[in-house]
């Protein structure tokens, strides 16, 4: 498995030099984020990321993400637009030598969180669902700013937003996207990209907007909408295991004996009642997942994709982007190249 590391740009507080000091690391998980959705990213842009992240020595590989336009989730008279947008970025991600593109289709709003900066019983901060919190929240009146929302929206345009969605159920949601996967897989194949599909974080719904790649009967399904090697998921086993009721276990013992698992985001979360969660180390006995049996299934069937450390809290007096500082995930893979290096030997005996 080829270990990886999200970074937000030049901009970004964590710098590659910083993140190639971790061993073992070998690429980046960037994108281009001065583009509007839906808009052709240009071969420019492209190729200078490529020479910034290539000239501290790492992996120009993954791009997470290139977002889909809601039009296209919609299922608008305008979709047919961006979707030719996006099959050409496409094209020219392959060409620069990306191999795995990552999006969702979550509607309207990315993942989820509550507050962004919870104190644990160790002094540091982490991001938190808290179902109460979530409650007390309207996005058509209140002013919202929580990670993973595109802040370009005004309450005017919101309403309008969630009005077309009123619309739309989850079967129009499933033809939407079923719609999408059979225009861009093709273009994937041919420009030898995988696609890897996020789910939804929290898989199930909120705000009254449907959600659905949330369990396994609907990743099963959606595999089968395009049944390609190129059709294929980023497993985040925080998102899908933030739940109990979603054996994250067979999950990833079952999608990687089949290839489909294109990129693996590794994380911990704490379960606490009423489906709320707390994100937590990556640790086995700081949260309710089991990472040493999580790594154990990918090494024993051979998982040879993407795997990156997914949110890490902020410890250490860092500041930064909520769930992406450095240290935490640095400490996060750390410990999951350690579990991989036992197995290794192990197996070896």
């Amino acid at each position: 498995m080829k270990f990886s590391f999200r970074w937000y740009g030049v901009d970004d507080k964590v710098k590659l030099e910083y993140i190639k000091q971790i061993p073992q690391m070998q690429s980046i998980v960037t994108a281009v984020y001065d583009v509007p959705v839906g808009e052709v990213w240009s071969n420019e842009s492209i190729s200078k990321l490529k020479a910034t992240v290539e000239a501290a020595g790492l992996g120009f590989d993954v791009i997470e993400s290139v977002p889909v336009h809601e039009d296209i989730k919609l299922g608008k008279d305008t979709r047919d637009k961006y979707i030719a947008n996006y099959k050409e970025n496409i094209r020219r991600l392959g060409k620069a030598g990306i191999k795995c593109i990552c999006y969702n289709f979550m509607p309207v709003f990315d993942w989820t969180r509550t507050q962004l900066d919870k104190e644990l019983e160790d002094g540091s901060t982490a991001l938190v669902y808290y179902p109460e919190q979530l409650a007390a929240m309207d996005p058509l009146t209140g002013e919202l700013a929580l990670p993973g929302w595109d802040s370009s929206y005004t309450k005017e345009s919101m309403k309008v937003v969630f009005d077309e969605y009123a619309k739309v159920d989850k079967e129009q949601l499933w033809s939407n996207l079923e719609y999408f996967l059979k225009e861009i897989i093709p273009v994937a194949e041919e420009s030898g990209v995988v696609m890897a599909i996020h789910p939804d974080d929290p898989p199930f719904d909120i705000f009254g907007l449907p959600r659905i790649i949330t369990n396994e009967e609907n990743l099963d399904r959606f595999l089968k909408l395009v049944d390609s090697p190129a059709n294929g998921l980023t497993l985040c086993t925080g998102s899908l295991g933030c739940v109990a009721s979603n054996n994250i276990y067979n999950m990833i013992d079952k999608y990687s004996k089949m290839g489909r698992i294109h990129f693996m985001h590794v994380r911990n979360v704490k379960w606490l009642e009423n489906n709320g969660f707390e994100e937590s180390a990556h640790y086995s006995d700081c949260g309710s997942l089991d990472m040493v049996k999580i790594m154990e299934i990918l090494y024993k069937n051979g998982f040879d994709g993407y795997i990156r450390p997914d949110h890490g809290r902020m410890i250490w007096g860092e500041t930064g982007r909520p769930g992406y500082g450095l240290y935490d995930r640095a400490l996060g893979v750390s410990y999951l190249t350690g579990i991989l290096e036992t197995l290794k030997k192990l197996g070896n005996k």
